[in-house]
């Protein structure tokens, strides 16, 4: 198999290649379910007939074994498209408005319509779930779309540029590959949506130029330790929760809180757990894949011989092969580092409280973890705090959890996606009504001279409450509009409206 060559897409071609996008949209094909589904199909068969290309790229851009793809990449991909597939026609179907005696006759409808040409910026990470996840979302909306994946995966991002050509239709579906100055570039035009998947310092670039154009911008994970967890499971899985794509997760637990009396246990299980996954050490296991690129190893490791706290396991490193061992520092002050790695700092605190009091300091996160078999531990973190996302017992998987939105709050990001809400993120609600004329005996009092009457009639529609004493009742102005409403549509369906 061979990968081609990463090329940036020449910065003169970028402008034409959004307006023959935009000329695409326009022809109005996607608004077809068949050709949605259509080309949701040829996205699903991309990712199927090209599985061992992409576990190559993966490989060449971050070492990453096979499996590892296909269980957090290749996986959900999938599973996205075959939801959206079996769901673009329902999704897609108008939704009349809950029913009101003010407004019933006029047909109240929600037309779900695609948002036009929109933009994909996904990080190095995660980048086939992170790329073509959304896209799964964005075609079922019916737009246009442009890809712009990681230029730190150049791999991954010159094979998906010819992938995306052969199997998808190139008037509406594009890759547009390079780096700072490709983006900025891309960020001078107008987008009908930009989702963008990445750390908040881009991010705020983004929405800068966003602003400007008006375009929506769509894209740290704190974990609470109970010492009455199920210690070998909440080790087990928090360290695959950190060391997988080692530590290169968006939502990666980024910090963990543990009661001063029960650090030593914690971390004593913690290094049990990673012995287990890699027994003849990290660096020779081919289950274990590496930091992106020298300048985010230099970073990583810049943390590491900086730290105050004090490394309990790991912290061996190779500049040659960008490894960093998995890595648990002790008695981290609370600070605001991000590392994207394979290091977990653990903070020691008294108890939950102070817990809480170190996470509410921050900006909320795009995650949050709590390990506790205690029903009332687990509901006084998840009621006290707020994040993108609280999971109990696991970390990362909610991710891939069909049903489940994926997306952060305030500064964690805006926008959601994921099954029917990446589907939502990209479609636009238009209102509709069709008003028949008889409706004027019900909503006459609108036109002028106002009279006493008109205003009366008017100050009827208000919304009746309760009254104080709990008991219920119709009012005048309910009894007048169902017997308007009766007579209305019976001229209606004399007229051959009803079911129009």
């Amino acid at each position: 198999m061979t990968i081609p060559k990463f090329t940036s897409t020449p910065i003169d071609e970028i402008p034409v290649i959004r307006e023959n996008l935009r000329r695409g949209f326009r022809t109005g094909k996607s608004k077809s379910i068949a050709y949605r589904k259509q080309q949701l199909l040829a996205l699903a068969y991309m990712i199927k007939d090209n599985a061992a290309r992409l576990h190559e790229a993966l490989n060449l851009d971050l070492h990453r074994a096979p499996s590892e793809t296909n269980f957090i990449e290749i996986f959900p991909s999938l599973a996205e498209a075959k939801e959206a597939y079996d769901s673009v026609g329902k999704w897609s179907k108008p939704e009349r408005a809950h029913w009101s005696f003010n407004w019933f006759a006029m047909n109240p409808t929600i037309r779900k319509e695609a948002k036009g040409v929109v933009l994909i910026i996904s990080p190095f990470n995660y980048p086939i779930t992170l790329s073509l996840g959304p896209l799964s979302g964005a075609i079922a909306a019916g737009n246009a779309c442009v890809l712009k994946p990681s230029e730190l995966t150049p791999a991954y991002s010159a094979l998906l540029a010819e992938l995306v050509s052969q199997y998808l239709d190139p008037e509406m579906y594009t890759v547009i590959n390079g780096a700072v100055p490709e983006v900025t570039e891309m960020l001078k035009l107008q987008w009908d949506h930009i989702l963008y998947t990445g750390g908040a310092r881009v991010a705020s670039i983004i929405l800068g130029a966003a602003a400007k154009t008006l375009t929506p911008l769509g894209g740290k994970s704190p974990v609470f330790i109970d010492p009455k967890c199920d210690l070998k499971m909440t080790a087990k899985r928090l360290m695959w929760g950190k060391s997988t794509n080692a530590g290169q997760t968006c939502i990666a637990p980024d910090y963990v809180l543990v009661p001063r009396s029960f650090v030593d246990t914690f971390v004593k299980a913690c290094i049990e757990s990673l012995k287990e996954f890699f027994p003849d050490g990290a660096e020779k296991s081919d289950s274990y894949a590496r930091v992106i690129s020298p300048g985010h190893f230099a970073r990583i490791k810049g943390l590491l011989d900086g730290t105050k706290g004090t490394i309990a396991y790991g912290g061996s490193t190779n500049p040659d092969t960008k490894f960093i061992e998995p890595t648990l520092v002790v008695g981290v002050k609370n600070d605001d580092s991000e590392i994207f790695g394979p290091v977990l700092p653990i903070i020691v605190v008294e108890d939950v409280d102070e817990a809480l009091e170190i996470v509410n300091s921050r900006d909320h996160p795009l995650a949050l973890y709590v390990f506790s078999k205690d029903a009332a531990y687990k509901a006084k973190v998840f009621d006290n705090t707020q994040s993108g996302a609280c999971v109990a017992n696991d970390c990362i998987v909610h991710y891939a959890t069909e049903g489940l939105p994926f997306g952060g709050i305030g500064p964690s990001g805006s926008g959601m996606q994921g099954g029917k809400f990446s589907f939502d993120t990209f479609t636009h609600f238009r209102a509709t009504l069709d008003n028949p004329k008889w409706v004027d005996i019900i909503l006459g009092g609108r036109y002028a001279p106002f009279t006493p009457k008109k205003q009366a009639s008017i100050e009827g529609m208000f919304p009746s409450f309760p009254p104080r004493d709990g008991s219920s009742r119709w009012s005048p102005w309910y009894l007048f509009a169902a017997a308007a409403a009766t007579v209305g549509v019976v001229l209606t369906k004399r007229s051959g409206v009803v079911g129009a």
